[in-house]
C-alpha cells in the first residue's frame, strides 16, 4: 500500500513538472511568435515608409542665392578635386540652394540659367537624394518639391556598380536631360548639346561646392534605368551624372 502511495505521489509530481514545462514552453514559444511578427511588421512598415509614393508632393522654397562669395572662381579651379570619402554632417539649406542655383538657377529677368543651353531650351532636370527622400529642383521660384520619401542612397549606390561614397554622401545630385526638348529644334545635332549642357552644369556644381568648402566627384558609371526606376522617372527622362557631395572626410 505505502508503495502504491509513492508511485502515485510520484506520478503526480511527474504530471505537474511536464504541466509547467507546457506551460513555459508555450509561453516562450508565444513570444518568439509575437517577437517574429512584430519584426515583420516593422520590415515592413519601414519599407512602406521609404517606398516611393507618387502623389506625395512637398515644396520647400529655398532660400536666395548670394552672389559673392568668400572664394574667387580662380581658387575653385586650382582647389577643385574628385573627393570620394565625406563626413556625415549634414548639409545646410543654404548649401543646397546655392548648388542648384549654380547648376540650373535662373539669372535674370528673360530666365536665362546659370548654364548655357542651346537656344535656351533647357533640357536638363536636377533631382536630390538625401538622408529623408528625393527632391526635384524647379527653377521658376528657386524650389525643391520633395517626390520620394525615404532614404534610397543605398539603392542609388547599387545602381552606381556599388560605389560607396554615394551611400555615404550627405546628398547626390542627379542631372537628367529629355533630349526632345533639344533635338525637336536641332535634329540629331540636339542630342550633343545636351550632353555638353549637362558637362557645363555638373561643373558649375563641383566649382560651387568648392567654394562652399564642400567636396564632390562625377560619377558617369550607373545603370541608366536602375536610376530612372530609383526616381521614379518616365523613360525619355536620361541620368548624365551622379554627383555626391558633402564635406570631406
Amino acid at each position: 500500500m505505502e508503495t502504491y502511495i509513492k508511485r502515485q505521489i510520484s506520478l503526480k509530481v511527474i504530471l505537474n513538472l511536464l504541466l509547467i514545462t507546457i506551460v513555459v514552453l508555450t509561453v516562450v514559444f508565444t513570444n518568439i511568435g509575437c517577437n517574429i511578427l512584430v519584426t515583420r511588421y516593422k520590415e515592413e512598415h519601414k519599407e512602406n515608409e521609404e517606398s516611393e509614393d507618387v502623389n506625395f508632393q512637398e515644396i520647400i522654397s529655398l532660400p536666395e542665392p548670394k552672389i559673392k562669395g568668400e572664394m574667387s572662381l580662380e581658387e575653385a579651379i586650382i582647389t577643385r578635386r574628385s573627393i570620394r570619402s565625406f563626413d556625415e554632417k549634414e548639409l545646410n539649406l543654404e548649401q543646397i540652394s546655392q548648388i542648384l542655383w549654380a547648376a540650373q538657377g535662373i539669372t535674370d529677368e528673360r530666365g536665362h540659367r546659370a548654364s548655357p543651353s542651346a537656344g535656351a531650351l533647357y533640357p536638363l532636370e536636377l533631382y536630390i537624394v538625401k538622408k529623408d527622400g528625393a527632391y526635384h529642383y524647379i527653377p521658376e521660384g528657386h524650389k525643391l518639391k520633395m517626390i520620394l520619401k525615404g532614404d534610397l542612397r543605398k539603392k542609388l549606390k547599387d545602381a552606381c556598380l556599388g560605389q560607396q561614397w554615394i551611400e555615404e554622401a550627405p546628398i547626390n545630385i542627379v542631372i537628367t536631360g529629355i533630349y526632345e526638348r533639344t533635338t525637336v529644334k536641332y535634329g540629331e545635332r540636339g542630342i550633343r548639346y545636351v550632353h555638353l549642357e549637362a558637362g557645363h552644369a555638373c561643373q558649375n556644381i563641383l566649382l560651387q561646392s568648392i567654394s562652399l568648402g564642400l567636396g564632390a566627384v562625377p560619377v558617369g558609371a550607373f545603370h541608366d534605368r536602375e536610376v530612372q526606376e530609383i526616381l521614379n522617372l518616365e523613360e525619355d527622362n536620361i541620368p548624365f551624372f551622379v554627383i555626391p557631395i558633402g564635406y570631406k572626410k
